[in-house]
Formats: C-alpha cells, sequence, structure tokens
C-alpha cells in the first residue's frame, strides 16, 4: 500500500511540473506572440487581395488552402529551420531573412511600378495560365502561401528571438502554439473580412428592423473600398517588412548607418512634439524603412526582368515572358 501511495505521489509531482511546464509554454508563446505583432497585422493586411475576383462561394475554400499552406510553412518548414539554425549556424539567420525581405521590397514595388505603368507590367516568374478558374484559383492560392512563407518566417524568427533560453523541446513546443496561435488569428480574421459582404447582404436581405437593412447596405457599400484599402496597405505592409528586414539586417552584419540615422531622426521627431512620442518614433521609423523598401525594390525589377526572367526561362524551357 505504501508503494502504491508513494507511486502516486510521484505521479502527481510529475504532473504538477508538467502543467507548470504548459503554464511557461503558453506564457512564452503569448509574449511572442506580441512581439511579433507589427508582422501578423502585415500578414492580415496582405492576404484579402488574393481572394479579391472570386466568385463568393470559393472563397472560403481559398482561404482554407492558405491557411493550410501557413501552417505548413510554419510547423513543417521554419520551425526546425529555426531551431537548427539557432543552434548550428545563427549567423545565417540574418542573411536569409534578408533574402526574404528584398523579395517583400521587390513584389511591392513591382505593384507599385503597375498601378503608375499599366501598359508596361511582366510577369516575373511565367505560368501557362488557361482561363479557367480552377487553375487560377491554385495560382493564387500558391501565391498567398509565398509571401506568407516570407512574413511567417520574420514572425518565427521574431517569436524565437523573445523566448527565453531553455531545452530545445521547449523552444519548439513554444514556436509551434505561436505558429498556430498566430495563424487561427490571422486567417479568421482574413476569413471575416472577405465574408462581410455577404453577411451585409444577409441582413439587408433579412433584418427584420429598418436599422438592421440599413446597416446590412451599408456594408456592402463599404466593403470595396475596405478591400481596396486593404491592398495598399498590404503592399505598404510588405514595403515596410521588407525595408526593416534589410536595415535590421544589416545592422546585425556590421552596417549600422542606416538603422542609426532613422533611429535618430525619429527619436528626434518624438521629442519634438512632445505628445504620442511611442507612436510618433514608430511612425516615423516605419515610414523611412517603407521609403527604402520602395528605393530598394525599384532597383530589383530590372535585376528581375532582365536577369532572373531570362535565367528562369532557360531552367524551364518557357522563354522569357512577353509584355501585355
Amino acid at each position: 500500500m505504501s508503494g502504491l501511495l508513494a507511486l502516486l505521489d510521484d505521479v502527481a509531482g510529475i504532473a504538477k511540473v508538467a502543467a507548470a511546464s504548459v503554464d511557461d509554454i503558453a506564457g512564452q508563446a503569448a509574449k511572442a506572440g506580441a512581439k511579433a505583432a507589427g508582422a501578423v497585422i502585415d500578414d492580415a493586411a496582405v492576404t484579402p487581395k488574393y481572394v479579391h475576383g472570386f466568385a463568393a462561394s470559393r472563397e472560403l475554400p481559398i482561404i482554407w488552402k492558405i491557411t493550410k499552406g501557413s501552417l505548413k510553412n510554419k510547423l513543417v518548414f521554419l520551425l526546425p529551420a529555426g531551431l537548427l539554425l539557432t543552434t548550428f549556424a545563427p549567423w545565417l539567420i540574418s542573411p536569409l531573412l534578408m533574402l526574404g525581405g528584398a523579395y517583400l521590397c521587390f513584389e511591392g514595388a513591382e505593384k507599385i511600378w503597375h498601378a503608375l505603368f499599366p501598359s508596361d507590367q511582366h510577369e516575373v516568374f511565367p505560368e501557362d495560365k488557361p482561363g479557367d478558374p480552377a487553375h487560377l484559383e491554385e495560382e493564387k492560392a500558391a501565391g498567398a502561401i509565398k509571401t506568407d512563407f516570407i512574413l511567417s518566417a520574420e514572425i518565427m524568427t521574431i517569436a524565437l528571438a523573445a523566448i527565453p533560453p531553455s531545452n530545445i523541446w521547449m523552444e519548439a513546443a513554444t514556436l509551434a502554439l505561436v505558429g498556430i496561435g498566430i495563424t487561427v488569428v490571422v486567417y479568421g480574421s482574413v476569413a471575416l473580412i472577405v465574408k462581410m459582404d455577404d453577411i451585409g447582404l444577409h441582413l439587408a436581405e433579412v433584418g427584420r428592423l429598418g436599422l438592421t437593412r440599413s446597416l446590412g447596405r451599408g456594408i456592402v457599400k463599404a466593403m470595396p473600398v475596405l478591400m481596396k484599402v486593404l491592398s495598399v496597405v498590404g503592399t505598404a505592409a510588405m514595403l515596410w517588412v521588407g525595408g526593416s528586414i534589410i536595415i535590421h539586417g544589416a545592422g546585425e552584419l556590421g552596417w549600422h548607418a542606416p538603422y542609426d540615422w532613422i533611429h535618430h531622426v525619429a527619436e528626434a521627431a518624438a521629442q519634438a512634439v512632445g505628445q504620442a512620442q511611442g507612436f510618433v518614433q514608430w511612425a516615423v521609423t516605419a515610414a523611412f524603412d517603407g521609403v527604402f523598401g520602395v528605393a530598394l525594390g525599384l532597383l530589383l525589377i530590372p535585376v528581375a526582368t532582365k536577369v532572373l526572367v531570362p535565367l528562369w526561362g532557360l531552367v524551364t524551357g518557357k522563354g522569357a515572358p512577353a509584355a501585355h
């Protein structure tokens, strides 16, 4: 009997340790997720444009495809890669992040270029594009997942940096919880955004009160404007995040001048205003990061179209794309 009681006491002790570990993981995940909040907002702003133009019945299935791709990015690729890099080659993290940041700058700048010069558009990595919606849907989802990979890499890296040093299993569990939680929040929000017009239409048609029907009609009228705003915000977010990654990465690699200059100007602007200094400093920093992202992205456009596209054509055998 005493042996059984001792065993139960040991089990209770193990359970307490396990519960404490779960609490630690949840607490660390919450703190790490908060650190990555800026990138999370960027991710949520970028994604809705990928379902624009599709039938309402296909919006949620496309978002689900992107959600599954995002979870795969975070849990299958980025989580183990981040742990391995942190353990064996931490010096590689900054260059890899800078490469992803350069891609975001290029993609954002390309969208601006296309908006300014709509007759001078190029497909950077062309595909044969039959007109069937299924092919277009797969292509849009693949593009969203590709962009998500870069934003997810930043989110996971920020989260990993925010986790206190511990054993690899604790870090892995915390990162997994951050990845899953952020994905649910981001794509749950995206699903709500893209279905708001359907919700508004439903309220306008079946609402019992005049106020409810008016609210529904207002939502329907507002959604096209909101989608355009989100598209602009998404492009700005890619440029801001991309520029920020490059500038911070350059500082970590030893070139501190750009980061120090922006930090000094942002601090001076915040002190000059006197109120909401934290917001002013963030806004000025984000603005300079975005301007840098635009400049770098515009420089990368000819590199992509004159160098990478021909190389892609040689590799795939499809040749360079024609302007359209």
